[in-house]
């Protein structure tokens, strides 16, 4: 049985995507070089514009996170707050989903997880993370996340107050986690871990880092080429039983990115969420053309995994809201960015199914959390429609009944589907 069908180089998906050039961003009258080069039109929308946060990279062990800001068109999302007027500056108030919308959204509890420890493992440093996030918790009236109050906590990789250099495209990234993670479990504690750079073995050591300091979930928002490397990864960072580790799948459309192909990980795909009055649930889903699936070149497939299309690990596993026509509320300010902005990408879907995770409570002792939906499909919500590529109309990027590549099992319906 082949692996899977025959999916485009991912550089090659990267330069499709790429539509724009260099952009640049504005601090105290300088220009500031952006760190992602691809201005690129949504692909779900001729007037959304976006830019990615982290310079994409061709090596096979550096990482890019999946973070995509929205930098022009704002005002045409169906769910933004904020009027299309001439003279209304954006960045004073928010646009995109709050925390209100994703709890209507996925039926979460508006309590739980309290104590819990949801660690945020990215590269370099956020000089305004915690001050960034106070904002965002204020303003949606979530409790306070501090310092001194105990709830926040900022390392470098080794657990240490030494912390890397900071960048801003990282910056952004961080940004949005732990807006994420504040939105789903507002009572839950954040561990932001910050690795020295973005290559895969200082973010694993900062994922190690991250599960030694007692964190139980762990979410990861970037990826990059698989590689041969891949299984030693595997058994060096992510094999940590026991504790709920979240990967995005990417955001280069069809293909496997490395984490999210480990099989000790939930590879986190992504979907274009939109409000819908007058049915049941008030919203539905559709798979977002822009989240990365398939089937993966060097991991082997978990034993709970059933699919039969791809004899080796099929990413994704579950999803959440991810395109940025839909994106959500993100406040950050680092390296000129005004304040209030939108994100998409499944940088916005891995910190989501973190924080679902620990809502749902501890996993048990040896346990592996990513077989956890596998045993509680009713518990999801079935994303039936949708694509993210050609692939001879295969379930690996075609949405459908039961698993798919994009949406995997689907997205919460509460907690249920992520106890065990």
């Amino acid at each position: 049985m082949p692996a899977s069908p025959a999916a485009p180089p991912r550089s090659l998906r990267r330069a499709a995507l790429a539509l724009g050039a260099v952009a640049g961003l504005v601090v105290s009258g300088a220009a500031l070089a952006a760190p992602t080069a691809g201005a690129a039109t949504s692909p779900t929308s001729h007037r959304l514009t976006t830019a990615r946060s982290c310079a994409v990279s061709n090596r096979p062990d550096v990482m890019a996170c999946s973070a995509l800001k929205v930098t022009a068109g704002a005002e045409t999302l169906a769910h933004s707050t904020v009027p299309a007027a001439a003279g209304v500056n954006p960045a004073a108030t928010p646009s995109g989903y709050g925390p209100a919308d994703l709890h209507s959204a996925y039926a979460l509890p508006t309590t739980g997880g309290s104590g819990a420890t949801v660690a945020i493992v990215d590269a370099y440093d956020d000089p305004n993370a915690e001050s960034n996030l106070a904002t965002y918790r204020s303003t949606y009236g979530l409790s306070a996340c501090t310092t001194a109050n105990g709830c926040f906590k900022k390392v470098g990789q080794s657990g240490t107050s030494s912390l890397p250099a900071a960048n801003a495209g990282w910056a952004e990234e961080i940004s949005l986690d732990l807006d994420m993670a504040s939105a789903i479990c507002p009572q839950c504690h954040i561990l932001l871990v910050e690795a020295t750079s973005s290559s895969m073995a200082n973010l694993g050591k900062a994922v190690n880092t991250a599960v030694s300091l007692g964190a139980k979930y762990v979410s990861n928002s970037y990826g990059g080429s698989e590689s041969s490397s891949d299984t030693s990864y595997d058994s060096s960072y992510f094999n940590h039983p026991g504790v709920a580790i979240t990967v995005s799948s990417g955001d280069d459309s069809y293909g496997v990115e490395y984490p999210a192909a480990s099989r000790y990980v939930t590879a986190v795909g992504g979907t274009s969420l939109k409000k819908a009055s007058g049915t049941t649930r008030g919203w539905t889903e559709t798979a977002w053309t822009g989240a990365g699936s398939g089937c993966s070149r060097y991991d082997a497939k978990p034993t709970w995994q059933k699919d039969t299309g791809c004899t080796r690990r099929t990413v994704a596993d579950v999803s959440a809201v991810a395109d940025p026509n839909t994106g959500v509320a993100v406040y950050d300010t680092y390296g000129g960015d005004p304040g209030w902005e939108v994100f998409g990408g499944t940088s916005v879907s891995s910190p989501i199914i973190a924080a679902v995770y620990a809502l749902a409570g501890t996993p048990s002792a040896g346990s592996t959390p990513s077989s956890f939906p596998y045993a509680h499909t009713s518990a999801l919500f079935d994303i039936t429609s949708g694509s993210n590529g050609s692939c001879g109309g295969s379930y690996l990027c075609t949405a459908g009944p039961g698993y798919d590549g994009p949406t995997g099992l689907g997205t919460p319906n509460g907690t249920a589907a992520f106890k065990g």
